[in-house]
């Protein structure tokens, strides 16, 4: 270890304390490497206890001129929350948060102020105790994402009322040209102190006025998105990572800012909730629907989530574990659940002629051994039906929607739909959500015919509704299989391509990708760049504004690596 690397640990442990860094390279293996894949250096992982730690531990980063990777769940998808090889110019320092988790609700509940570690699930359950619910509320909460984490990449959008996360009013740092470590307070609270300490500990503490918060200085929230959805003519996707409308400081930012709070607005629950489901043989059936619901009806559905019927039968047996333990343990527990399984895996990592892929499997067997979880009406549907819908409506939308199905889609071999009791729908969105999973649990099972599995997050353009996909030969002859599924009203797909063994998976990407590029589609919806897809070159100037000396989280949107992006 060098002089320069020794005295910046020192630094940390004076500002945290010893037990709260971490050096040792199989310590640090967990937090170096992504959610599903990707890893990379790291001098040290340091854990601060406050804002002001944090402050602190970065200010000693950026004396040191070192990179700061800055986590709190590291559920990104895309690798963008742990480091990405070992092609740095400079020291590599991960900076993560999860112990800085307050949550202050203000103007009534109607507002929240999250602080960087605070989590998706703890700020649902504050809600829930106002009968209130965050901008967010399926997948991401389950697997213990941090609030400021899904900010960050606009992440989210199942919901088609409230569009993914954003907001304008936020509290970060920031380096500038010069090389100045810059707190910006944009989180529109006025009297919160002169310096950092006092403004961050007065923000972590909770200690300013009510009167002082300010109601003019920005949205909370994609206020826009409930119309900019239903425009049907536009030929510009409803969501994805590069729309400019989108990027605003923190908000889409991918790391390229120190965020330390975020105001965000809340919603009140809905009084009723029915889950209705969908199914035909017929995809000009669900193209119909969507240009009705977003052309006609008065109230929006909250959700309308599609599964194809291979991944249905995929996520039947290979998203089983996940379902049962959602079901049994609640989703209070998913986020250990998920974090103890992470922790384990990469245990194994570091065991000669163990594999790392033993929880897996484990818990695969385990799943056999349960007697069928899926309500009977599902099934019938699985054998009867190609494409599945799961249209979630409330209060005044039960009516309207129960209304249109009935007069437009009545019972007949190609279409079909069922008022789920509340049961049979919980249990719908518990397969859609188990279904992020199973692709990659189906590939890990299939070693010997499948090479991998090649996700895309794609957002088609809001005018087209020729949906299905349709593959070019050169592209269908290499996969083993396609599977599908995504979030219908604002044309948004998950589409996971299983690769046959022996294939490129990175040609076959380029290939992929050009295929999509060519149809007008934008890629990545909502999942943002990471260290997976190049971004587009909005993108690339609005992170080299943030940040231009390229000193967080550099290489996100294949982008250099080295100082001030040369």
């Amino acid at each position: 270890m060098t002089q320069y690397s020794y005295n910046l640990i020192q630094d940390f442990k004076n500002i945290v304390g010893a037990k709260k860094v971490l050096t040792d390279q199989t310590k640090t293996a967990y937090y170096r490497s992504g959610f599903r894949s990707g890893s990379g250096k790291a001098l040290a992982v340091v854990f601060p206890q406050t804002l002001w730690e944090l402050w602190q531990v970065i200010e000693a980063c950026v004396k040191a001129d070192a990179i700061m990777v800055v986590q709190a769940a590291k559920t990104g998808l895309t690798e963008g929350s742990a480091p990405s090889g070992e092609d740095y110019d400079r020291e590599v320092v991960i900076i993560n948060t999860l112990a800085i988790n307050n949550i202050h609700l203000i103007n009534d509940g109607t507002q929240a102020i999250s602080l960087s570690g605070s989590s998706l699930h703890s700020l649902e359950e504050k809600l829930n105790k106002i009968d209130r619910d965050p901008h967010s509320v399926i997948g991401s909460s389950q697997i213990g994402a941090s609030v400021i984490g899904g900010i960050a990449n606009n992440s989210g959008g199942a919901l088609c009322k409230r569009a993914p996360a954003y907001t304008e009013l936020a509290l970060f740092g920031q380096i500038d040209e010069n090389g100045k470590l810059q707190l910006v307070n944009h989180l529109g609270i006025d009297g919160l102190g002169e310096t950092p300490e006092e403004i961050l500990n007065n923000v972590e503490q909770g200690n300013f006025d009510p009167a002082q918060i300010r109601q003019d200085v920005g949205m909370a929230s994609d206020t826009e998105y409930a119309d900019w959805i239903r425009d049907i003519d536009s030929d510009i996707p409803a969501r994805f990572n590069a729309d400019q409308r989108r990027l605003f400081e923190a908000s889409g930012c991918a790391g390229k800012l120190a965020v330390f709070a975020v105001r965000t607005d809340t919603f009140a629950k809905p009084k009723q909730e029915q889950v209705f489901y969908l199914g035909t043989n017929d995809p000009e059936k669900f193209a119909e629907l969507r240009k009705d619901v977003l052309s006609n009806f008065k109230e929006l559905p909250d959700m309308a989530e599609y599964l194809h019927r291979d991944i249905f039968k995929i996520t039947e047996k290979y998203g089983k574990d996940t379902f049962l333990a959602i079901q049994y343990m609640g989703t209070s527990k998913m986020p250990q659940f998920f974090a103890m399984k992470a922790w384990v895996e990469n245990l194994l990592k570091r065991i000669p002629l163990l594999s790392s892929s033993i929880p897996d499997r484990t818990l695969q067997f385990i799943s056999r051994l349960f007697p069928q979880h899926l309500p009977q009406r599902m099934l019938d549907f699985r054998d009867q039906f190609e494409y599945h819908m799961i249209l979630c409506t409330s209060d005044a939308g039960i009516q309207e929607a129960e209304d249109y199905l009935k007069e437009k889609w009545p019972e007949d071999i190609n279409s079909a739909y069922f008022k789920c009791t509340e049961k049979e729908g919980k249990k719908a969105l518990l397969h859609r959500f188990a279904a992020g999973g199973a692709a990659g649990r189906f590939a890990l099972m299939h070693k010997d015919t499948v090479e991998g599995i090649l996700p895309l997050d794609v957002a088609m353009r809001r005018n087209d509704f020729d949906w299905v996909e349709k593959l070019p030969k050169e592209v269908s002859d290499k996969l083993y299989g396609t599977m599908h599924y995504g979030h219908f009203m604002c044309n948004v797909f998950h589409q996971n391509y299983l690769v046959k063994k022996g294939e490129d998976k990175a040609e076959l990407k380029k290939l992929m990708l050009k295929y999509m590029q060519e149809k007008g589609a934008k890629l990545p919806a909502e999942h943002n760049f990471g260290h997976q897809y190049e971004a587009d070159e909005n993108v690339k100037e609005f992170y080299k504004k943030l940040d231009p000396t390229n000193s967080f989280n550099p290489g996100v949107g294949k982008m250099s690596k080295n100082k001030n992006h040369q």
